[in-house]
């Protein structure tokens, strides 16, 4: 498996780990300087960890999605060929009268994860599962082209 067909060897998804632990409210608007939108997404790419299988006839991606309804998580198709799995995970609000957090370790907020689809991928048989925790992706492969077979000429006599 080719694992630049998913943007694990992007460019960009490296320079998501280069800006992780950049201050968002730096001042400097130079052109290498990046935005709060494009911290905030990289910062969110990051923390979203998954698992990509490939199987003989299709691709699976596998993301642990603890604490999450599927009506909180977005699965979509962009520009014909790119994953997009995002959701927002929100903190309960149990907070009554004499309680406090005393810690809260638990991530909150936006995440999102893009992979690029390689070429031999079935874009209208996409399944997405939520059980338990974990989402799990199938994206079907195409079946492979049929060979093509040797065309007869008819050889006429003039």
């Amino acid at each position: 498996m080719d694992i630049r067909f998913f943007g694990l060897d992007d460019p960009l998804l490296r320079t998501f780990y280069n800006v992780i632990d950049s201050d968002d409210h730096h001042n400097d608007k130079s052109t290498t300087t990046p935005t709060r939108t494009f911290v905030r997404d990289a910062k969110a790419m990051a923390a979203t960890p998954a698992d990509i299988v490939e199987t003989p006839t299709s691709y699976v991606f596998v993301v642990d999605m603890p604490g999450l309804k599927s009506n909180g998580i977005k699965v979509q198709i962009e520009d014909g060929n790119v994953l997009l799995i995002s959701g927002e995970r929100q903190r309960e609000n149990e907070e009554k009268e004499g309680t406090k957090y005393l810690r809260m370790e638990r991530r909150i907020g936006k995440f999102m994860r893009k992979f690029a689809l390689p070429e031999n991928v079935d874009t209208d048989k996409i399944s997405a599962v939520c059980q338990d925790g974990v989402l799990t992706v199938t994206v079907d492969k195409k079946p492979p082209p049929e060979p093509k077979k040797p065309k007869t000429i008819e050889v006429k006599i003039a």
